[in-house]
């Protein structure tokens, strides 16, 4: 089997598709395709090591074993069990499907779809390694099967826990955003780590760490473990070790960024600190219990990245005029700097005081948000 041209496909959030493929781009793996909410790209085995460690933007890393038309479960059967799985699974290896999804196909019930191709794989193991009953004592290999319009593709999933944990968050606040979106929204903005960034709301300080993790250049999966680390027959140990090599080389310990969080919670600063400094970048981070309407600064030309409370509940959403408010005025004050504001709250420009620059449509989750991004001027060239 030849593993240095396997296919590769990089979920991540919707609308995020451009700034996953920039990434990859620079890993230096060939775009092969992009589609609504994934990027699919070409690479080897050491490429399933490398995008799990590296990429900030993806949601999981999805190594693509086969595609083939199923109209039918006789269809999805036959066309499941024509994939070589000898090649992948060992006799003792454990498989299950781990998700299904069906998007305008003829077959839409996941648990079937779940189940048949699990007997189809199991079939055809049976009929190669000459045996009616498995171990499954070993490794763990997950499958997923995607089906969209009746074409059936079929994935390994080799980050196993969701790409998001990168293992730092042990405390979080109320309506988290999740590590990936921040890092995209990130990635999405101007920001770059020689200017000061705030977070008025930092919650559980997600925006700040994921901040200095970019601007120190901290490998978002250098910290934790996935299900491909166990696949030796496929992908050799040595690889996930010249990966984590090459993340520790990469990383600069000694840069200089200005980075602050503020809350209004002490409690929720206090969680933001414990989760800042298990990431190990507490060091580049200033929080502070502060409101919104105090937030001011001498420095020009800084940036504001924020995930405001929505008003889930009634209570909290006859605040969010007076909260919108009180970021229209800081923003006012400063007058050179730029605020991009990720919510669902519809009157975030009436309260805010201008219409935004630009804006984008986020699901965060089942959540559809809105991405604000109201642009300061440039700052003049150095000489």
């Amino acid at each position: 089997m030849h593993l240095d041209k396997i296919e590769i496909v990089a979920p991540c959030h919707f609308g995020m598709e451009a700034v996953l493929k920039r990434e990859i781009t620079e890993l230096g793996y060939e775009i092969k395709k992009v589609e609504d909410g994934r990027v699919t790209f070409l690479g080897d085995a050491q490429a399933v090591c490398r995008s799990n460690i590296f990429l900030r933007t993806a949601e999981r890393i999805l190594w693509k074993v086969g595609s083939f038309h199923a109209e039918s479960f006789e269809q999805l059967f036959e066309g499941v069990r024509s994939i070589p799985w000898e090649d992948y699974i060992p006799e003792d290896g454990k498989f299950w499907v781990k998700k299904a999804s069906s998007v305008k196909s003829r077959l839409f019930s996941l648990s079937d779809i779940q189940s048949v191709t699990k007997k189809a794989i199991v079939e055809r193991l049976k009929g190669k390694y000459k045996t009616n009953w498995f171990s499954e004592s070993g490794a763990e290999y997950p499958v997923r099967v995607f089906l969209i319009k009746d074409e059936a593709s079929i994935f390994f999933d080799t980050s196993g826990e969701h790409l998001h944990r990168r293992g730092y968050r042990r405390l979080t606040s109320r309506a988290p955003i999740t590590e990936t979106l921040a890092a995209s929204l990130l990635l999405l903005s101007y920001w770059k780590k020689d200017r000061i960034l705030v977070d008025p709301f930092c919650g559980s300080g997600t925006f700040p760490i994921e901040a200095a993790m970019i601007a120190a250049d901290i490998a978002p999966g250098m910290n934790r473990s996935f299900a491909a680390e166990q696949w030796k027959n496929l992908i050799e140990k040595k690889h996930w070790y010249e990966a984590v090599e090459e993340a520790h080389d990469r990383m600069d310990a000694s840069v200089e960024a200005d980075i602050q969080g503020y809350d209004i919670d002490g409690a929720i600063v206090k969680a933001a600190r414990a989760n800042a400094e298990k990431a190990g970048v507490e060091h580049m981070i200033h929080f502070q219990q502060r409101p919104v309407s105090e937030l001011n600064h001498p420095k020009k030309y800084g940036f504001i990245v924020t995930n405001p409370p929505y008003g889930e509940r009634l209570e909290e959403k006859e605040k969010l005029p007076g909260l919108y408010g009180e970021l229209g005025e800081a923003l006012r004050r400063l007058d050179t700097w730029s605020c991009y504001v990720i919510t669902n709250y519809e009157d975030v420009e009436r309260y805010i005081g201008r219409k935004a620059d630009k804006n984008r449509k986020i699901y965060n989750g089942m959540l559809r948000t809105y991405y604000y991004q109201f642009l300061g001027p440039k700052p003049p060239k150095r000489r």
